[in-house]
């Protein structure tokens, strides 16, 4: 005898519980790629629900379908809507250019998908609060969303953030944080859309100071109130297909903050720094220690403890892949480091995690709006050269836990 009766569902989210999640992602360049690699190797390494990649959507028919075969989508398509209609597809994963990401997450949130989405949430403030407003909405339908800052998932980050919690730092006074790249130092590097306006939204600023702005609030758990900020386009012209283009956001960035907890912190962004790869480097100091990190040192946090004796105070190397720290039991023995690729299998398994318990994950849209109002801040203060800006927080309502 045949049971017909329905698969059980979570009950947090209405998905049966033995149905695979179906993903589309939408893009597949640089983040796109990296995303792909993440829902194709997440399964071989933690425990998470069972999911396809039914779907990779780009706007070049023959290059996303090879694209497709590659990374391990069963189809391609052209069209971002074509997921939306699809009943087994329950997560759109959304790495497409800043000016597409609102359209997109709002369609998808609406019609009952979970939403993951690179950052910055968006281009405008106000796209970001209408998406913002979008994922309310569906939580309460039991949809999530997510933004992507991929490196609160690197392992040493994750545990400077616990020694922090913990105290080990005492009060924390100051921050500093640099993002340094040189793919841009070059005056004859091509025109792309991350150096159109329309397109990007700002350069390092929304690119890579939004990391570094993140790091700082996430570390510290505490909120950027002021702001101030200097933005500077060293070329303003780059070679395009047609001859040259005007370049339309900032090189380079500068901006120092306040935050609540009295602490002041500083962020450098650029994408001219000849001889700077992919540097993210962290600094805090507190009452009780310092921790330092740099990304191109993925693995390793420096730590002092400033409540020992002054003759045997310094910081101390801290290689960070013992099972013992934030993802590493999933991976490999001890001495074996990982790379900047497991960021987003972490961040992929933190996001199916929070999906399949019926949490919200962080960072939520409202953190990532919180960013967005910084970015805003900052540029705000360059345009009209202000020592201070208040940081916009009217609509701001974070989530509990987040």
């Amino acid at each position: 005898m045949t049971n017909s009766a329905p698969a059980p569902t979570n009950p947090q989210n209405g998905h049966p519980e033995c149905e695979p999640l179906g993903v589309a992602a939408i893009g597949y360049a640089f983040m796109g790629k990296a995303h792909s690699n993440a829902w194709r190797n997440v399964a071989s390494f933690f425990d998470v629900p069972a999911l396809e990649q039914k779907m990779l959507v780009g706007r070049d028919p023959e290059q996303v379908a090879e694209a497709a075969a590659r990374y391990g989508w069963a189809e391609s398509a052209t069209d971002w809507r074509q997921v939306l209609e699809r009943d087994d597809i329950h997560i759109v994963d959304i790495c497409a250019p800043g000016w597409m990401h609102s359209e997109i997450a709002i369609a998808a949130l609406e019609a009952g998908k979970h939403v993951l989405v690179e950052k910055p949430l968006a281009n405008t403030i106000a796209e970001a609060e209408a998406m913002t407003e979008a994922a309310r909405a569906a939580r309460a339908r039991g949809i999530q969303s997510m933004i992507g800052f991929n490196y609160r998932r690197v392992p040493a980050l994750a545990l400077a953030k616990e020694l922090i919690a913990e105290g080990r730092l005492g009060t924390v006074r100051h921050v500093r944080a640099a993002y340094l790249q040189d793919w841009l130092a070059d005056a004859q590097a091509p025109m792309t859309w991350r150096l159109r306006k329309e397109t990007a939204g700002s350069g390092a600023l929304g690119d890579i100071a939004s990391h570094a702005i993140d790091q700082i609030q996430y570390l510290t758990g505490e909120t950027i109130l002021e702001a101030s900020g200097v933005l500077k386009t060293f070329v303003t012209q780059r070679p395009g297909p047609d001859g040259l283009e005007d370049v339309t956001v900032d090189d380079a960035a500068w901006a120092t903050f306040w935050l609540t907890g009295d602490i002041g912190a500083s962020v450098e962004a650029s994408r001219v720094a000849t001889g700077q790869k992919n540097s993210l480097q962290i600094e805090m100091y507190g009452t009780d220690g310092a921790l330092t990190f740099n990304l191109e040192s993925l693995n390793e946090l420096r730590f002092l403890d400033a409540t020992l004796p002054v003759r045997e105070q310094g910081f101390r190397r801290i290689l960070v892949n013992e099972p013992e720290h934030p993802y590493l039991e999933a991976w490999w023995p001890q001495g074996h480091i990982i790379g900047w690729e497991h960021t987003f299998t972490h961040q992929i398994r933190d996001f199916l995690t929070a999906v399949r318990n019926g949490t919200q994950p962080s960072p939520s849209f409202e953190e990532g709006l919180n960013v967005q109002r910084v970015l805003d801040a900052v540029e705000g203060s360059a345009k009209n050269n202000s020592a201070l800006t208040p940081v916009d927080h009217k609509s701001l309502a974070m989530v509990e836990g987040a």
